[in-house]
């Protein structure tokens, strides 16, 4: 039983448009290579769906753009003609628009002023204050902000020092506490029968200041 004829007209369901065009794609993919398989055909194939799905083919050994002068030259169609206009059109317009801008900046730097009025000069000017205002207000915010920066890094540094000599203070008064009891043990060594002939002098200084009567400074003291 054979296929009932489909009637060539829109697909009102979108699915059923959608997966008809999904099929019959790439059946004609299909047949645009077995062409070019197998009649030596030179084919270039291009299609768009209606939700924007571009699909195209082309033969290995030509190239699209090849397609379109070969075109051009049979149909006698310019294809591109329209395209160059708009084209040097548009360029034209950059043109203008480059050789306005420079000659703006070329006023803003005091040059080629001889050609304005008072108008216009008043305007340029008006123009320089107020990109000088704009430079200066984000001049003021980067030094602002460079200056709120060092300032923490100095709070930083001073709370940092702070605790260093809390610490060192702290450190130092227990360590004075230590050596005052070491002078008084080797004070006690000092006095028979706990000391002997052979006991270092270097504690002597700060334990009998009557040592520098006898000539010897608290630089001057050798060991015993």
């Amino acid at each position: 039983m054979g296929r009932g004829k489909i009637e060539m007209k829109r697909i009102e369901n979108s699915v059923n448009r959608q997966v008809t065009y999904s099929k019959r794609r790439r059946g004609i993919m299909k047949k645009a290579e077995e062409l070019t398989v197998l009649c030596d055909a030179q084919v270039s194939l291009i299609m768009c769906s209606s939700t924007e799905f571009f699909s195209d083919y082309c033969s290995p050994s030509t190239t699209t753009k090849k397609i379109f002068d070969r075109y051009q030259q049979a149909s006698g169609i310019n294809l591109w003609g329209s395209q160059y206009g708009k084209i040097k059109e548009y360029m034209e317009k950059l043109k203008v628009n480059n050789e306005k801008l420079r000659k703006e900046i070329r006023q803003r730097t005091g040059e080629e002023l001889n050609g304005l009025n008072i108008n216009e000069l008043r305007h340029l000017e008006q123009t320089v204050e107020l990109s000088l205002k704009t430079i200066r207000d984000r001049k003021f915010h980067i030094i602002s902000t460079q200056t709120n920066t060092y300032n923490n890094r100095v709070k930083g540094l001073e709370r940092a020092q702070a605790e260093l000599i809390r610490t060192w203070v702290e450190n130092g008064q227990n360590q004075h506490y230590e050596m005052h009891d070491q002078d008084q043990q080797y004070e006690s060594a000092l006095v028979p029968p706990y000391g002997g002939e052979h006991l270092y002098a270097f504690c002597l200084e700060p334990i009998q200041p009557n040592l520098h009567d006898n000539g010897y400074g608290p630089h001057e003291l050798r060991l015993g």
